[in-house]
Formats: C-alpha cells, structure tokens, sequence
C-alpha cells in the first residue's frame, strides 16, 4: 500500500508551485518579447522610409552616345525633369540622312560592337511596341530620330512616361540609335529599326552644370 508522508505532500505542492510560476512568467514573457520585435521592426521600417524620403529626387540625367561597329554616330542626350514629364533632347552627328530608330534599351552595356548587350527596349510593364504617342508602348519607345543631308539630327519631346526615379526609371540604362527608321509596328524585332549603331549609358547628371540647357 502506497504511503503518503507529510513531506511528500509538502514536496509535491512546492513542486506544483514553482510549475505555476513558471508558466505564468513564460506567459508573461512571450508578449514582452512579440511587443518589443514588433518595436524594433516598425523603428526598422521607419528608418528605412526615412533614408528613401532623404534621397533627392533625380532631377537630370545624361547619356554620352558613342558610335558601335564601324559606325561614326556620336553625341548626347539629357533627360530634364519638367512639368509634366521628362524633356528629352538628343543631338547627334555622324548619322546617314533620313530617320533612325532611337529607344531607351534595358541594360547600361554599351561594351558590345553590336550593341545587343544593352538588351532589348526598356519594356517593364510589358506592353506591345508602338510609338511614342501611343497609349500602349514600350516605356523605352521613343521613336525615330531624322538626320538631315549632313547627318545631323536634334530630336526634343517632353515624354510622359519615361521617369528618372522609382521602378520603372531609366538611370542606369543605355540609349540606342538604329541603322533604319523604326516602323513603328513590327513586334519581333521592334520596330525593324535594323542595326544598333550608337550607344550611350544613361547616367545622373549634375543638375547645375546642366542648368538652362
């Protein structure tokens, strides 16, 4: 028969105690800590919110245009933040008379003879190949630029869907002017613009040194 002595009850009710005070501390703990992650990941968040608000917007930008191949296209292209979109002006020499297909293109690698490492046209959204005053259109599509008999070509338009900041920004991607006038409506290749024969990165530029322009 099991004999139950006094100090076995006393063991066993110190026993249960300190189990209850365990699970009510354990209890205690768990929010405490869920409370003081959750501080530090909002304090986190904010700081990051912070340092993104403190960037300054890209106001300009600018692409040095070299020529590929045997090509002799040089020049340059700035991109102006202006109300209600970006100013785009090229100036190029060196090119044939007549029009020449002119994208933004996805990739900043203008290292390639052939230019097909800048990528296809900067096209984030996925839209269809169209021109510049399309609804639906690449955000890199911007049309043809024309030469006159002595191969120079100045191209200018306040364009509404290209942007120097956020996701879809062009900073860091490359311009590229075709052998051929760009259609417009051929899908593969885009535009049928033929051959890549001047390439620029297109890098932030110092707002005061392009102030005017």
């Amino acid at each position: 028969m099991l004999s139950i002595t006094h100090h076995s009850v006393v063991a066993l009710q110190t026993a249960l105690l300190i189990a209850s005070i365990h699970n009510v501390g354990q209890a205690q703990i768990r929010p405490t800590v869920r409370a003081r992650v959750h501080a530090s990941e909002h304090i986190h968040q904010k700081q990051q919110a912070e340092a993104v608000a403190a960037v300054p917007a890209v106001t300009h930008a600018v692409a040095v245009v070299i020529p590929l191949g045997e090509s002799k296209v040089k020049g340059k292209v700035t991109f102006t933040q202006v109300k209600g979109g970006v100013e785009i002006v090229a100036e190029l020499t060196g090119l044939s008379p007549g029009d020449h297909g002119f994208h933004v293109h996805e990739f900043g690698d203008c290292s390639m003879a052939d230019g097909k490492c800048a990528g296809g046209h900067f096209n984030p959204t996925g839209a269809p190949h169209a021109g510049p005053d399309s609804d639906q259109r690449h955000v890199g599509d911007l049309g043809n630029v024309t030469a006159d008999a002595e191969g120079k070509a100045l191209y200018k338009r306040v364009d509404k869907l290209i942007t120097l900041s956020g996701p879809h920004s062009i900073i860091g991607r490359s311009v590229i002017v075709h052998a051929k006038l760009d259609d417009l409506t051929t899908q593969q290749p885009p535009g049928n613009a033929g051959d890549r024969i001047a390439c620029g990165v297109i890098g932030i530029a110092d707002p005061k040194m392009h102030a005017g322009h």
